[in-house]
Protein backbone atom coordinates (compact mmCIF):
# COMPACT_ATOMS: atom_id res chain seq x y z
CA UNK A 1 0.00 0.00 0.00
CA UNK A 2 1.30 3.57 -0.58
CA UNK A 3 1.96 6.04 1.64
CA UNK A 4 -0.05 9.27 1.47
CA UNK A 5 1.76 12.12 -0.59
CA UNK A 6 1.34 14.57 2.08
CA UNK A 7 2.81 12.31 4.54
CA UNK A 8 5.95 11.56 2.98
CA UNK A 9 6.32 15.24 2.40
CA UNK A 10 6.04 15.87 6.00
CA UNK A 11 8.56 13.06 7.07
CA UNK A 12 11.17 14.79 4.39
CA UNK A 13 10.69 18.18 5.85
CA UNK A 14 11.61 16.72 9.09
CA UNK A 15 14.59 14.75 7.73
CA UNK A 16 15.62 17.78 6.26
CA UNK A 17 14.77 20.24 9.44
CA UNK A 18 16.90 17.60 11.62
CA UNK A 19 19.76 17.64 8.83
CA UNK A 20 20.23 21.81 9.28
CA UNK A 21 20.31 21.70 13.42
CA UNK A 22 23.83 22.03 14.85
CA UNK A 23 23.98 20.65 18.14
CA UNK A 24 27.01 21.21 20.49
CA UNK A 25 28.84 18.59 22.47
CA UNK A 26 29.55 18.60 25.64
CA UNK A 27 33.07 18.56 25.01
CA UNK A 28 32.73 20.80 22.33
CA UNK A 29 30.55 23.47 24.66
CA UNK A 30 33.86 23.08 27.62
CA UNK A 31 36.08 23.66 25.18
CA UNK A 32 34.33 26.72 24.03
CA UNK A 33 34.09 27.98 27.08
CA UNK A 34 37.80 27.62 28.34
CA UNK A 35 38.57 29.78 24.99
CA UNK A 36 36.57 32.43 25.64
CA UNK A 37 37.96 32.56 29.74
CA UNK A 38 41.31 32.75 27.76
CA UNK A 39 39.88 35.81 26.77
CA UNK A 40 39.76 34.14 22.76
CA UNK A 41 36.41 34.42 20.91
CA UNK A 42 34.68 31.73 19.00
CA UNK A 43 31.79 32.53 16.56
CA UNK A 44 29.43 30.81 14.22
CA UNK A 45 30.26 31.87 10.80
CA UNK A 46 26.73 32.00 9.79
CA UNK A 47 23.17 30.21 11.53
CA UNK A 48 22.36 27.25 11.45
CA UNK A 49 25.99 26.19 9.99
CA UNK A 50 28.50 24.62 12.10
CA UNK A 51 31.58 26.41 11.07
CA UNK A 52 32.98 28.46 13.77
CA UNK A 53 35.79 31.48 13.49
CA UNK A 54 37.68 31.45 16.81
CA UNK A 55 40.09 34.08 17.33
CA UNK A 56 42.93 35.05 19.77
CA UNK A 57 44.54 38.08 18.86
CA UNK A 58 42.42 40.39 20.95
CA UNK A 59 42.98 38.47 24.31
CA UNK A 60 44.06 41.08 27.13
CA UNK A 61 47.10 38.45 27.60
CA UNK A 62 48.82 36.83 24.83
CA UNK A 63 47.63 33.44 23.98
CA UNK A 64 50.11 31.02 25.29
CA UNK A 65 50.69 27.26 23.52
CA UNK A 66 48.42 25.69 26.18
CA UNK A 67 45.44 27.72 25.00
CA UNK A 68 45.19 26.13 21.95
CA UNK A 69 44.65 22.66 23.49
CA UNK A 70 40.86 23.13 23.77
CA UNK A 71 40.91 23.30 19.82
CA UNK A 72 41.52 19.86 19.45
CA UNK A 73 37.83 19.38 20.38
CA UNK A 74 36.43 21.68 18.06
CA UNK A 75 35.33 19.77 14.41
CA UNK A 76 34.02 22.94 12.39
CA UNK A 77 37.09 25.84 12.96
CA UNK A 78 36.94 27.62 9.63
CA UNK A 79 38.93 30.57 10.44
CA UNK A 80 41.75 30.76 13.20
CA UNK A 81 43.11 34.06 14.10
CA UNK A 82 46.49 33.69 16.35
CA UNK A 83 47.67 37.04 15.41
CA UNK A 84 50.79 38.48 17.53
CA UNK A 85 49.77 35.62 20.49
CA UNK A 86 52.71 34.19 22.28
CA UNK A 87 52.06 31.03 20.03
CA UNK A 88 55.19 29.08 19.14
CA UNK A 89 55.94 25.87 16.94
CA UNK A 90 54.66 23.55 20.02
CA UNK A 91 51.29 24.95 20.09
CA UNK A 92 50.57 24.22 16.86
CA UNK A 93 50.18 20.60 17.39
CA UNK A 94 47.10 21.46 18.44
CA UNK A 95 45.74 22.28 15.34
CA UNK A 96 46.70 18.84 12.86
CA UNK A 97 43.05 17.74 13.59
CA UNK A 98 41.35 21.06 12.27
CA UNK A 99 40.69 19.27 8.69
CA UNK A 100 38.40 21.96 8.38
CA UNK A 101 40.67 24.80 8.23
CA UNK A 102 40.26 27.49 5.91
CA UNK A 103 42.32 30.60 6.98
CA UNK A 104 44.80 30.71 9.31
CA UNK A 105 47.00 33.83 10.88
CA UNK A 106 50.14 33.35 12.23
CA UNK A 107 51.72 36.79 11.44
CA UNK A 108 54.35 38.28 14.23
CA UNK A 109 54.54 34.88 16.37
CA UNK A 110 57.26 32.56 17.06
CA UNK A 111 56.65 30.30 14.66
CA UNK A 112 59.81 28.75 12.70
CA UNK A 113 60.29 26.17 9.90
CA UNK A 114 59.69 23.26 12.56
CA UNK A 115 56.30 24.69 13.54
CA UNK A 116 54.78 23.95 9.70
CA UNK A 117 54.96 20.39 9.57
CA UNK A 118 52.12 20.28 11.46
CA UNK A 119 50.35 22.25 9.03
CA UNK A 120 51.01 19.71 6.23
CA UNK A 121 47.82 17.92 6.42
CA UNK A 122 45.82 20.66 7.06
CA UNK A 123 44.11 20.68 2.81
CA UNK A 124 40.91 23.11 2.97
CA UNK A 125 43.39 25.68 4.04
CA UNK A 126 43.40 28.70 1.59
CA UNK A 127 44.69 31.08 3.31
CA UNK A 128 47.99 31.65 5.54
CA UNK A 129 50.34 34.17 7.01
CA UNK A 130 53.34 34.15 7.97
CA UNK A 131 54.18 37.94 8.17
CA UNK A 132 56.70 38.81 10.14
CA UNK A 133 58.16 35.11 11.63
CA UNK A 134 61.23 33.06 11.40
CA UNK A 135 59.81 30.65 8.43
CA UNK A 136 62.26 30.24 5.52
CA UNK A 137 62.64 28.05 2.31
CA UNK A 138 63.41 25.61 4.13
CA UNK A 139 59.66 25.54 6.11
CA UNK A 140 58.18 26.24 2.72
CA UNK A 141 58.24 22.17 1.80
CA UNK A 142 55.70 21.58 4.43
CA UNK A 143 52.78 23.41 2.34
CA UNK A 144 53.61 21.48 -0.76
CA UNK A 145 50.48 19.24 -0.59
CA UNK A 146 48.69 21.59 0.75
CA UNK A 147 46.58 21.82 -3.07
CA UNK A 148 43.78 24.49 -1.69
CA UNK A 149 46.12 27.07 -0.41
CA UNK A 150 45.65 30.12 -3.01
CA UNK A 151 47.31 33.24 -0.84
CA UNK A 152 50.39 33.37 1.11
CA UNK A 153 51.98 35.85 2.97
CA UNK A 154 55.76 35.59 3.92
CA UNK A 155 56.56 39.30 4.04
CA UNK A 156 59.25 40.30 6.49
CA UNK A 157 60.34 36.37 6.57
CA UNK A 158 63.21 34.49 5.92
CA UNK A 159 62.16 33.26 3.07
CA UNK A 160 63.42 34.14 -0.01
CA UNK A 161 62.02 34.36 -3.82
CA UNK A 162 64.17 31.28 -4.65
CA UNK A 163 62.01 29.57 -2.35
CA UNK A 164 58.71 30.75 -3.70
CA UNK A 165 59.24 29.92 -6.92
CA UNK A 166 60.00 25.79 -5.80
CA UNK A 167 57.02 25.99 -3.63
CA UNK A 168 54.84 27.41 -6.77
CA UNK A 169 56.03 24.44 -9.22
CA UNK A 170 53.58 22.69 -6.54
CA UNK A 171 50.97 25.14 -6.26
CA UNK A 172 51.34 27.04 -9.58
CA UNK A 173 47.66 28.88 -8.87
CA UNK A 174 49.13 30.21 -5.27
CA UNK A 175 49.98 34.27 -4.93
CA UNK A 176 52.58 34.34 -2.53
CA UNK A 177 52.75 38.15 -1.11
CA UNK A 178 56.67 37.99 -0.57
CA UNK A 179 57.11 41.98 -0.08
CA UNK A 180 60.04 44.32 0.09
CA UNK A 181 61.39 46.55 2.51
CA UNK A 182 60.03 50.38 2.15
CA UNK A 183 62.96 52.48 0.66
CA UNK A 184 63.82 55.38 2.76
CA UNK A 185 62.86 58.51 1.73
CA UNK A 186 65.49 60.36 -0.65
CA UNK A 187 66.57 63.23 0.89
CA UNK A 188 64.67 66.87 0.71
CA UNK A 189 66.10 68.88 -1.90
CA UNK A 190 66.88 72.60 -0.30
CA UNK A 191 65.73 75.51 -2.13
CA UNK A 192 68.03 77.89 -3.82
CA UNK A 193 67.37 80.48 -1.46
CA UNK A 194 68.01 78.00 1.34
CA UNK A 195 71.16 77.50 -0.31
CA UNK A 196 72.17 80.83 -0.59
CA UNK A 197 71.29 81.50 3.28
CA UNK A 198 73.62 78.19 4.42
CA UNK A 199 76.62 79.81 2.31
CA UNK A 200 76.38 83.27 3.82
CA UNK A 201 76.42 81.11 7.24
Amino acid sequence: MKKPIGLAIVLLSASVSALGETETSPAETDAIASIQEKGGLVLEVAQNDPSLDVAFHLASEPAADGDLAPLEQLANVVNLNLRNTAVTDAGLAHLKGLKTLQRLHLEKTAITDAGLVHLKDLTNLVYLNLYETAVSDAGLQHLKGLSKLRKLFVWKTKVTPEGVDGLRKSLPELEVVLGQELAPDPPEKKTDKEEEEKKAD
